[in-house]
């Protein structure tokens, strides 16, 4: 038994790393183990694209293998096919693989010809990113020229991916001054190349040198940086995995600190290698004596979804209505947010487990009715899990195999032997989504969701919170066309005194309108619904369920776009009103908001991060109204608004992707995130994606001295807006967390102000300094810091390592504002010495009234250009200057004698003009 035991608590820490993301890879021996490459479902069926899959992957273990110094190689992956493909014979249903879950996701360009290779990162320098992104276009070679070969780009992607660096060129700043000199934005220094401007116009094109601006002394802006095909430098893939001779990272010897680009800015100056060595990956490897395998592949095909409800009912499923409240949550989950064609079981368990529903496949509203009725009514007995997951073990397998098969395990009460089955769990290669309900739901149970990969949320008894609903709201699948899947609209609660009135409205833009459902729940008694559709048109026909306590309405067709109006009236009870809809064309991608936290656990004082990606497809939504509503075990609220402004928590500005940290906590235990997002005249849906991490575009090679350009990126249509307005409402779930290690009221302010990552410095007339940054907040990016320090150095590497005994800057007159304003300031440098050519760097540290300080800013830099002046004077009859010696260059002069004959003639030159 202790043997067993022990495994168990291993096999916990085992699934308990790398919280940040679903992903299910692994580091075994040095190979990385359970890639998941997913093909989108939108992707027309073709063969070669699986076959180009596993080429860009046998290419790419290699070069990561020699890149790392014989660390790491690619060991397996699973290829995930579309459930629309023609099956074949070595096609298998996968396990816990799911497109929800895919580390590399394939899919059409969401701009025709924008075929650039990317990562989605959330995180800061060293976390995990989210996925990689890949087309067919690229996957076929059809982008070898600009990008290079597939396999150094995966490289270069998993790099992002996996460590956590950044890229080391910079396509908003290409250029920038060092010692007065315009350099091109490069990681190494050594890579080689040439500086021009390519002028188009008219059908031709004329290529030029580039030139200095005369007054800033940068390159104009159509400049650009073109490598030479044949290199000798080795580094960096960061920078252009694409040249041949680039096979390794940038190392502390040859990375350009100087160089404004994101590695720099986000990772405190340290090279891309640094950064790789501080991973744990790195840590618990050593290099290998002999080379690795090629690669293998599992080819993964998604079937139909297989789903078994197990669901409490205990006696403790009596407090504070919690069974019928999960009959309302139940019955939304069967009558909305499981998909058509899918199969559906249902077992409850109190002391012992019970059938209430073999595997049902859901072809109508028959079959649904069929389920809602097998919903536990009576509540009674103690509390066994395993009993419930074995018993759903076997309703399945009497059909199917477990694997790939999902459970939704609901439990409010403790259970000490739920380790029991962990083992049986993990072998059953089923997917596990937990919903803890109740402060006082098996400790253990999140385990379950951490080990399968599968969704975890916790519901209060806070019945106007809507958490119960909203926890089955999110459990659409994760596999299947997003056509497919219930999108929730709206989702809020209220409780009544008296007589009174909830009014509110629901935007139904045309994305959405499909099978959309108003569900009102109460407490007490029927209350009065009120519902009026974009024309001002009253709908009635809501269908009471009083036994269950709720209404439900189901729009036919497709709902009108446009604003729906609401008005609920009730007294001395609590109502809530959910809406979710499905996408109104399976060509057209509806809005979709999804939330996540950056950690399952959280130890005080470190702060949690919630994140909502916004897109319609590929593309990000942007200026959107963004909300979280966090909830603790005590049945406390925290509202957080999040922000795409690229600081704070923040990683990138206007990518879709809101956050914010979240450092109230009020006690230990679990919290349950809700995110409400809201599109009005301001939000907008972006073409482009605001590129955070991505292999270089190369723009032209030079080969033997000729220029040779590639085909240009796709143009957008200038007569078609870039950001085009949409008007939206959503509601999602952001799973929960857990947290511990909270002291007792009064709680101590530890959270110092967060780090300051988007700080930019300019000259201005003359030796004027100006500053901008986001300002920071008192905690983290919450309230407002107590004073700025600001320090200024000649040496980037003594601001960075020194920063104590640097410069410090006068900022008597600089007032901190309130989080998340924009800062100026502006200074004259003094005590040092500040003159042409002089590069200068700057960096800001805030510190809080308890005098706990943020990290040292990103560092800004500056260099002081002063343009030459220029005479236009025509000298006088008799000019003395001093005139040019006269010098052979042809003849045999030692070449010393030529510089003691030119320094000889500067002294004379520096006489006469009275230096």
């Amino acid at each position: 038994m202790g043997s067993f035991k022990s495994s168990v608590f291993i096999l916990i820490l085992h699934f308990l790393k790398g919280a940040l993301s679903n992903s299910l890879i692994e580091l075994n021996n040095n190979g990385y183990e359970g890639i998941i490459i997913a093909i989108d479902p939108s992707v027309p069926e073709d063969e070669t694209l699986i076959q180009q899959i596993k080429d860009m992957v046998t290419q790419a273990s290699p070069y990561l293998f020699e890149a790392t110094g014989k660390r790491f190689y690619f060991k397996n992956v699973a290829i995930l096919i579309p459930e629309k493909w023609n099956t074949k014979p070595d096609y298998v249903r996968p396990k816990l693989e799911t497109f929800k879950n895919a580390d590399v996701v394939v899919a059409e360009p969401n701009l025709p010809g924008n075929d650039d290779p990317y990562t989605e990162h959330m995180g800061k320098c060293g976390e995990k990113g989210e996925r990689i992104y890949f087309t067919p276009d690229f996957l076929a070679g059809k982008k070898l020229a600009q990008y290079g070969p597939q396999g150094r780009v995966f490289v270069h992607e998993w790099s992002h991916l996996r460590w956590g660096v950044f890229d080391e060129y910079n396509n908003d700043q290409k250029f920038y001054l060092s010692n007065g000199k315009s350099k091109a934005v490069k990681c190494s220094a050594d890579i080689v190349g040439k500086n021009v401007v390519n002028k188009c116009q008219g059908g031709s094109c004329v290529t030029k040198p580039c030139r200095p601006n005369k007054l800033t002394g940068l390159y104009e802006k159509e400049c650009e940086f073109l490598p030479e095909s044949e290199q000798t430098e080795k580094a960096s893939i960061m920078f252009a995995q694409s040249i041949n001779s680039v096979v390794e990272f940038c190392t502390e010897q040859n990375h350009n600190k100087e160089a404004p680009n994101l590695q720099n800015q986000r990772c405190n100056l340290r090279s891309t290698w640094e950064v790789i060595q501080d991973s744990e990956d790195f840590k618990k490897t050593t290099p290998m004596t002999t080379q690795p395998p090629e690669p293998t592949f599992s080819l993964l095909q998604i079937g139909q979804r297989i789903v078994c409800l197990v669901l409490d009912k205990s006696g403790s499923m009596l407090t504070g209505d919690r069974l019928n409240r999960l009959n309302q949550a139940g019955k939304l989950f069967l009558l909305q947010t499981v998909e058509q064609g899918s199969w559906v079981g249902m077992v409850t368990f109190d002391s012992a487990a019970h059938v209430q529903s073999e595997l049902i496949q859901i072809n109508d509203g028959t079959d649904r009715d069929k389920l809602i009725k097998s919903l536990p009514t009576v509540a009674a007995g103690g509390t066994s899990i395993c009993s419930g997951l074995r018993s759903a073990f076997t309703v399945i397998r009497k059909k199917y195999s477990t694997d790939g098969s999902e459970i939704v395990l609901l439990t409010d009460g403790e259970d000490t032997t739920i380790s029991g089955c962990f083992n049986e769990v993990k072998q059953s290669g089923a997917i596990i989504h937990t919903v803890a309900l109740g402060p006082s739901a098996a400790k253990e149970l999140e385990e379950l969701s951490k080990m399968t990969g599968g969704l975890q949320t916790y519901a209060s008894d806070q019945v106007q919170n809507n958490g119960l609903i909203d926890a089955f709201g999110a459990l659409t699948s994760g596999n299947g066309a997003p056509s497919q899947r219930s999108i929730q609209l709206e989702s809020k609660g209220s409780t009544f005194k008296n007589s009174q009135w909830m009014n509110g409205t629901v935007i139904v833009d045309s994305t959405v309108g499909n099978d959309t459902l108003f569900l009102v729940t109460w407490t007490t008694r029927s209350p009065q619904i009120l519902l009026w559709d974009p024309s001002g048109k009253k709908q009635d026909g809501f269908l009471v369920d009083t036994k269950t306590k709720m209404s439900y309405l189901q729009i036919p067709g497709t709902a009108k776009v446009g604003v729906w109006k609401y008005s609920l009236q009730a007294s001395s009870q609590t109502l809530t009103l959910t809406v979710t809809s499905r996408a109104s064309s399976a060509t057209l991608p509806p809005i979709t908001v999804t939330s996540k936290i950056n950690k399952d656990t959280g130890k005080f004082p470190s702060p949690m991060i919630v994140y909502a990606n916004i897109r319609q497809g590929a593309s990000p939504i942007l200026r959107a109204s963004v909300t979280a509503l966090i909830e603790s075990e005590d049945g406390n609220t925290v509202t957080l608004e999040l922000l795409d402004n690229g600081a704070g928590a923040d990683a990138t500005k206007h990518d879709g992707i809101y956050s914010r940290y979240f450092t109230a906590y009020d006690t230990n235990g679990r919290y349950s995130v809700k995110v409400w997002a809201l599109g009005g005249i301001d939000a907008a849906r972006r073409s482009v994606i605001a590129q955070q991490s991505g292999a270089l575009y190369i723009p032209a090679w030079i080969e033997n001295g000729e220029i040779k350009w590639n085909p240009p990126r796709p143009e957008i249509n200038k007569n078609d807006p870039q950001d085009k307005q949409v008007c939206f409402s959503r509601t999602t779930s952001g799973g929960s967390f857990v947290a511990s290690d909270i002291p007792k009221a009064p709680i101590p302010d530890l959270f110092p102000p967060c780090q300051i990552t988007d700080l930019k410095a300019k000259i201005q007339g003359g030796n004027l300094i100006n500053l901008t940054w986001t300002a920071p907040g008192d905690d983290y990016d919450h309230g407002t810091a107590y004073k700025y320090i600001i320090r200024i150095s000649t040496s980037i590497l003594d601001l960075r390592d020194k920063f104590d005994d640097s410069l410090q800057v006068n900022t008597d007159d600089l007032i901190p504002q309130e989080a998340n304003s924009e800062e100026v300031f502006v200074f004259e440098p003094e005590n040092i010495t500040f003159e042409n050519g002089t590069d200068l760097f700057i960096a800001v540290q805030a510190v809080d009234k308890v005098d706990l300080k943020s990290e040292i800013s990103n560092i800004a830099q500056v260099s002081l250009f002063i343009p030459p002046q220029l005479s236009t004077e025509t000298p006088p009859p008799g000019d003395t200057s001093v005139p040019c010696p006269n010098i052979n260059i042809n003849s045999t002069i030692p070449g010393i004698h030529i510089l003691k004959i030119m320094w000889k003639w500067l002294g004379e030159l520096q006489v006469s003009v009275g230096l």
